[in-house]
């Protein structure tokens, strides 16, 4: 269901990060998996690796077979509300919406 291939992040800027370093592993249907880890680890970065809202440096990340770093703007944002779901720390509800509404607003 989810492999990531030699997952590496760079962050670029006058001194260059590197979040990840050539991370693999594989989640199959129905396994559940903690990410633990110290204060500037990876672990938010790799999340957005999975999630898609970051791009890789290098390596491969698998969903379902697909590479969702390699679809257009328009194809991961469909990947994205069709096949992934996240459950926050925090409920990143918009204030001025109901309950309801936040929930239907995707």
């Amino acid at each position: 269901m989810l492999k990531l291939d030699h997952i590496t992040k760079v962050y670029q800027g006058k001194v260059p990060y590197q979040a990840l370093t050539e991370v693999s592993f594989s989640v199959h249907t129905g396994e559940f998996v903690s990410i633990m880890g110290p204060s500037g680890s990876g672990k938010t970065t790799l999340l957005n690796m999975v999630a898609n809202t970051d791009s890789l440096t290098s390596g491969k990340l698998f969903i379902k077979e697909i590479e969702p770093h390699l679809l257009n703007k328009d194809e991961l944002a469909d990947f994205r509300r069709t096949q992934l779901g996240f459950v926050f720390q925090q409920f990143h509800l918009l204030d001025t919406l109901t309950i309801a509404e936040n929930m239907v607003l995707p």
